[in-house]
Order: structure tokens, then C-alpha cells, then sequence
């Protein structure tokens, strides 16, 4: 289904929803939820909203910055194998064949294989992956060296391998985090009720502007909601972080 389709379907269900049972309470109680418990329910309404709007801002940063960091990382690590490949070019054959070789079978490895794993969210994408950086690492290493200018290349290779196993670890850490807690989705969900219960208790002359206007905030609080389920994962949902950069790596070696 759509990516937008469904954002649509969120926003338009719950505002119905709440829409609904606001004409409900209007209707059956039409001396209840006055213009007297205005100010006390503005009140309350003020910190609970603005509580909530604050841990909603919070949530949504954080899963924005962790979708931008991953994406980052991934270009490091690409990179990082890269630079190994083209500094060991320096190197004699026929260290410098396969580790160009190496290098487009990891890369090759990342996007076809662990990229569709870390979709699940829990960051096991076998060991392939880490079998061949070593045997980078042990190719390089493993290479006879004739002047310092080679040597030179040598330790450039080595300290860009490193930085890709950086880089891969976090990659795989971040696949596999929590993303959002169990205990944070509680917070978000009760913080939505909570909000839309207090904009329910609101009364006034025109029933339809009230009604609308617990629709549009509850419309409201479940897009944003709907945004954060699809940004806790960097490496699924909408905005998920595709494996440009190792196809990327391939385009270059190949």
C-alpha cells in the first residue's frame, strides 16, 4: 500500500473517530462541557498538551538525527572500502587484484544481502559480511611492501579498513536497536488519548467548530504518530536508508 495512502488512512480514521464521539457527547450531554469548564479544562489542557507536544518533538528529532546518522554511516563505510581498495592499487600483485576483488564482494554482500536483513529490525545479517573484511584486512596486511611509498599505502589501507569496521558495527548496532521502546509508544499513545479526552471537555455556542476542531487535532496526533512508527527503523519504513553507497562502491571497483 502506499506510503502516503496509509498516512491518509491514519489521520482520516482517528479524526472521524474523534469527531464522532465528540457529536456523541454534544449531543447526549448538551449541559456538560460548557463554556464554564472552559478555563479549567484549558488549564489542565495547557500542560498535558504541551507535555506531550514536547516528548513528541523530542521523539521525532531523535528518530530524524538516528535516520541521518545511519544514512552517513553507511557512506563512511562505503567510502572507507573504497580508499582501501584505491590506496592498496599501490601494493604488488597480487595483493592489489583481490583486494579490488574483496572489496566488490563486500559491497556486493551489503546491498543484495544485508541491506533486505536489516529491514526486520534485528540486526543479524549472518557472518558473510565480517568473513570478508577480514580476509581484507588479512590480505593487506599479508602484503610484501618493495619502498616506503608502498608501506606508506600499506598502513593507509589498514586504517581505512578499520574505519569501515567502524562504521559496520555501528551500521549493524543501529539495525539493531530498540528504536522505539515499548515504554515510549505507551507514553505517545496514552499522551494522544489524554490530549484528545481534555480537547473533548471543551464547550461553547457552535458544536460543529468543536467537533472539527477535535477532529483536526486528533488528524493531527495520529500523522504524527504514524511518522514516528515509520522512522524508527533507518532501514525500514518510508524513509528508510537505501544501499546507494555500496552500489555506489561497485560502480567505482567494477
Amino acid at each position: 500500500m502506499n506510503i502516503y495512502f496509509q498516512g491518509l488512512l491514519w489521520v482520516l480514521g482517528a479524526a472521524a473517530v474523534a469527531a464522532a464521539i465528540a457529536y456523541f457527547l454534544r449531543h447526549v450531554s448538551e449541559t456538560e462541557g460548557t463554556v464554564e469548564n472552559n478555563e479549567s479544562a484549558g488549564q489542565v489542557f495547557t500542560i498535558v498538551g504541551g507535555l506531550h507536544a514536547v516528548l513528541l518533538a523530542f521523539v521525532l528529532i531523535s528518530l530524524f538525527d538516528g535516520t541521518t546518522a545511519a544514512e552517513e554511516g553507511s557512506y563512511r563505510e562505503a567510502d572507507s572500502v573504497v580508499a582501501a581498495s584505491w590506496a592498496a592499487d599501490a601494493l604488488p600483485e597480487p595483493t592489489r587484484t583481490e583486494v579490488r576483488d574483496l572489496a566488490a564482494r563486500y559491497a556486493q554482500e551489503v546491498a543484495d544481502v544485508e541491506w533486505p536483513m536489516m529491514a526486520t529490525g534485528n540486526g543479524e545479517v549472518g557472518d558473510k559480511g565480517w568473513a570478508l573484511l577480514d580476509e581484507l584486512r588479512a590480505a593487506v596486511r599479508e602484503a610484501q611492501t618493495g619502498d616506503d611509498f608502498q608501506n606508506n599505502q600499506k598502513n593507509l589501507a589498514s586504517d581505512k579498513l578499520w574505519e569501515a569496521y567502524e562504521a559496520r558495527q555501528q551500521r549493524l548496532n543501529t539495525a539493531g536497536g530498540d528504536g522505539v521502546t515499548d515504554v515510549v509508544w505507551f507514553a505517545l499513545v496514552l499522551g494522544s488519548v489524554m490530549t484528545i479526552s481534555l480537547a473533548l471537555l471543551f464547550g461553547g455556542p457552535q458544536p460543529l467548530v468543536h467537533i472539527v476542531i477535535v477532529g483536526i487535532l486528533a488528524g493531527l496526533l495520529s500523522l504524527l504518530l504514524f511518522a514516528t512508527y515509520q522512522l524508527q527503523n533507518p532501514f525500514a519504513g518510508a524513509a528508510k536508508v537505501e544501499p546507494a553507497a555500496f552500489e555506489a562502491v561497485l560502480a567505482r571497483l567494477r
